[in-house]
């Protein structure tokens, strides 16, 4: 009998545990209309981390540019609202996607990554903003 409460036990702690949401812990990659919902929807933290040269010849609007190849790349994050949702971008997905788990194992909530970068982006005809 004691068998039976046991095994009952465990197996309820095992649909409870089934039944938790996972994406909390994961990164979420959008494509480019996704990521223009979100823009308009949320309160979202953009960040570029291209290089300052790459990010010069363009950049999508109201984002920041963090370079992921900075000596100080993981200072530069620290500066960043871990309660907010970050969304990063590259060229085409790389170091945003090495970003995107820094990001995460340093606590941030809720983290997007743009599949393909910038140059999906482009591709998928939303606007570019230069320096004038």
């Amino acid at each position: 009998m004691k068998n039976k409460i046991l095994i009952y036990c465990f197996a309820i702690f095992a649909f409870a545990l089934s039944c938790t949401d996972t994406t909390q812990n994961e990164v979420i990659m959008v494509s480019a209309e996704e990521m223009q919902e979100l823009l308009e929807l949320e309160d979202i933290q953009l960040v570029d981390v291209r290089t300052p040269e790459e990010y010069k010849t363009g950049y999508i609007e109201h984002s920041q540019n963090i370079d992921y190849t900075s000596p100080t790349f993981e200072e530069d994050l620290t500066k960043l609202d871990k309660s907010k949702p970050v969304m990063v971008y590259c060229k085409s997905g790389g170091r945003s996607g090495k970003c995107s788990k820094k990001l995460k194992e340093a606590g941030f909530e809720k983290v997007y990554d743009l599949e393909g970068g910038i140059t999906e982006w482009k591709f998928s005809g939303n606007e570019i903003k230069t320096f004038e």
